[in-house]
């Protein structure tokens, strides 16, 4: 199981490279108040001094240090190989192959990197410095030095910098895969360390905890760390360890990190003799590389699936950049062809890429027709913006200066193709709902069916400009078509339809069953004909006759005279008609009048308006039948039948091809990262392939 310690350094390595933070590492994250002793731990474990010192923030950026435990066989091997003089050594990542036996050195490229990203103030930066130390004097371990929790700012620091620290350590210390070292100095009280404080917001149960109890020896006289130290303080499930850091004299001192250990180990003997065994740095070191292997095991399966499965997506996600270009030529005809067919298989329903969130494309244009436009035609009223006296003006009027004898058929011409005429607006309303939609499939392709096309947005907007010139100038001829239609039906009144012909003949049915009703309702005492002849009497001329059919209009008239009209008019009460005993300025203007309709003039507006209902739903039908079959043949199909021409047409030629094939700036960056990023991913998982079952136990 040692051996895992050295696999996930390894992956650090590889995912260092490509500067990723996708995948979450086991690792010992360090977490402390400012000079509570977080960097002299470190230095403890590691055996040298490498880390910078003094009072305040010294450590300003984030330390990923990686110590790996060499054998003297293997040490002489790779001394020869690189020409190290010396059995212990360090590698920056940011330094690349550089080799540092001189850990005064290795403390200078530290402080150097932390002014160069940090400035030489008291600020903090989160971007992390990564030093690896090869010696036979450690164990495997892989920790993070992070700056100190502070209060107050000081110096040049931010106001914040309080906010900035805690967000810079919740970022290590979230991963769930980390294990927290949270360091606390043993002369303050454990109940007010922030180290557990903020270990415990994001490790609720304490599953990854381990408490360091540091300076030991700098406890008030007559006070120990016993009872800390024992867990009855606060307990912590992965222990409290307690060491003996070096003062700031002995570092003034240059005492070094072994003395201190040998001092360290003397002062826990005399101290806290029951303890001993089960404190210190050595103890520590221990610990941690036991705690960071069982970690690892038990992250190491999911760590392996998070892996693949990334791979799996930048493999997806490399494969949608493409490839860079070699026969331009081709690509750009390959593209025209692809576009144009995904286009036509949007609107014929078999796109690759099926919208599930809302309809588009053929369905779209389907719901247009039989729901929009239908339903748009079903609300038109046959009778909307007619009124009774409309059509008794029109009867009037078609009479001209002769009173009429019949039922005039240009009224009812007139006011059917008033009626018809109001079709058309809906049907051009349908073409632009139409176009519309067809330009929004162009997107649509875009978007889902050809992601090569993002790569070129030069051919991009080509592709639009050209499918939306052949879409505009098909609008009109489309229009056109559609107002020829309605113009159509306006051109002849066919009476004759057989569906008209029928409604006839069932009013005329109805009329006459009426007839005889009101016939049958007559005194008995007055003879049919006299009747009818004293009527005619009363009435006005036009009122007299009727083609034939006898003189029961005037019968009717009287019949229905005193019954209340079904339309009245309200209008100013000046009489359209001399009436008996009234005396009627000629000069005067005619306006109609406030009256009951006779029942002749119910009669013929009756008639009128259900011979314009009936040839109405029959220009409606076929109107409704009419337009989709035109936009459909003059705009769709013919948009269809012609892009891939017209896209070729237009676009494909040898002075375009550079200019159409230039990828935007960033696309073939990212697909060097992602090239990369899937590099790594799979040298990872070789890593992680490499590792036998028997290292896991």
């Amino acid at each position: 199981m040692e051996a895992l310690i050295p696999v996930i350094n390894k992956l650090q390595d590889v995912f260092n490279t490509v500067g990723a933070d996708i995948i979450q590492l086991p690792q010992i994250v360090v977490v402390g108040t400012q000079s509570s002793g977080k960097s002299s731990v470190l230095e403890s474990l590691v055996g040298r001094d490498i880390l910078p010192r003094g009072t305040g923030i010294v450590t300003r950026r984030p330390l990923i240090l990686q110590l790996v435990h060499i054998e003297p066989e293997d040490r002489r091997k790779t001394s020869e190989e690189n020409g190290i003089d010396g059995e212990e050594w360090g590698k920056f990542l940011h330094t690349k192959n550089k080799i540092y036996t001189d850990f005064e050195e290795i403390r200078q490229e530290i402080e150097a990197e932390t002014e160069r990203m940090s400035g030489n103030n008291k600020g903090i930066c989160d971007e992390p410095i990564h030093l690896k130390i090869f010696s036979p004097h450690v164990v495997n371990l892989t920790l993070v030095d992070l700056p100190g929790i502070t209060k107050v700012p000081v110096g040049d620091q931010p106001k914040d910098i309080e906010i900035q620290i805690r967000e810079l350590i919740f970022k290590y210390i979230s991963n769930p895969n980390s294990i927290i070292l949270a360091v606390t100095a043993a002369n303050t009280d454990m109940a007010t360390s922030e180290a557990l404080k903020v270990a415990r917001e994001v490790d609720t149960d304490g599953r990854r905890t381990l408490a360091v109890v540091t300076k030991l020896d700098l406890m008030d006289a007559g006070t120990d760390a016993m009872d800390v130290l024992m867990g009855r303080v606060i307990p912590v499930k992965l222990g409290i360890i307690g060491v003996v850091n070096r003062s700031q004299l002995d570092i003034n001192q240059k005492k070094s990190v072994v003395d201190a250990i040998r001092d360290e180990y003397a002062f826990l003997q005399k101290k806290y003799p029951s303890l001993a065994n089960r404190n210190g740095t050595k103890y520590l070191a221990r610990t941690l590389n036991r705690l960071l292997m069982h970690h690892i095991r038990d992250c190491l399966p999911e760590l392996k699936t998070r892996i693949n499965v990334l791979a799996a997506q930048y493999q997806s996600l490399l494969n949608s950049y493409g490839e860079p270009v070699d026969d331009k030529s081709a690509t750009l005809l390959q593209l025209i062809t692809k576009f144009a067919a995904e286009y036509c298989r949007t609107i014929e329903g078999t796109a690759k890429y099926i919208e599930t969130a809302e309809l588009c494309g053929g369905a779209r244009i389907c719901y247009i027709f039989h729901e929009t436009f239908g339903r748009t035609l079903e609300s038109v009223d046959p009778l909307g913006g007619l009124t009774t006296i409309d059509v008794l003006t029109a009867i009037r009027n078609a009479t001209g200066p002769r009173p009429a004898l019949f039922v005039p058929e240009v009224s009812f011409e007139l006011l059917v193709k008033r009626q018809v005429k109001r079709l058309e607006e809906p049907s051009l309303r349908c073409v632009e709902l139409v176009h519309e939609e067809m330009q929004r499939i162009i997107q649509h392709c875009s978007n889902y069916s050809t992601q090569e096309l993002l790569r070129f947005p030069k051919l991009h907007d080509a592709i639009v400009e050209v499918v939306t010139s052949l879409l505009r100038k098909r609008l009109p001829v489309t229009n056109e078509m559609v107002h020829n239609l309605v113009a159509i039906e306006l051109a002849y009144i066919n009476t004759k339809h057989p569906d008209f012909a029928d409604a006839c003949g069932l009013m005329n049915n109805n009329i006459e069953e009426q007839r005889r009703n009101r016939m049958r309702d007559l005194p008995a005492a007055v003879p049919r004909d006299k009747a009818a002849a004293g009527g005619s009497q009363g009435g006005s001329v036009s009122e007299q006759t009727d083609g034939g059919t006898g003189n029961w209009r005037g019968m009717l008239k009287r019949g229905e005279d005193g019954a209340p009209g079904d339309r009245a008019v309200a209008q100013p009460p000046y009489p359209s008609s001399p009436q008996k005993g009234h005396a009627v300025n000629l000069l005067d203007v005619p306006v109609p009048v406030s009256r009951k309709l006779s029942a002749r003039e119910q009669r013929d507006c009756e008639v009128i308006e259900r011979l314009i209902k009936s040839y109405f739903l029959i220009v409606r039908k076929n109107i409704q039948d009419s337009v989709p079959k035109a936009v459909m043949h003059f705009l769709v199909n013919h948009v269809k039948d012609c892009l891939q021409s017209e896209l070729v047409g237009q676009l494909y030629k040898t002075a375009l091809l550079n200019d159409l094939l230039t990828e935007s700036e960033d696309m073939a960056q990212r697909r060097t990262e992602a090239a990369d990023m899937l590099k790594a991913l799979q040298k990872a998982s070789q890593v992680i392939a490499e590792i036998r079952e028997t290292h896991m136990w």
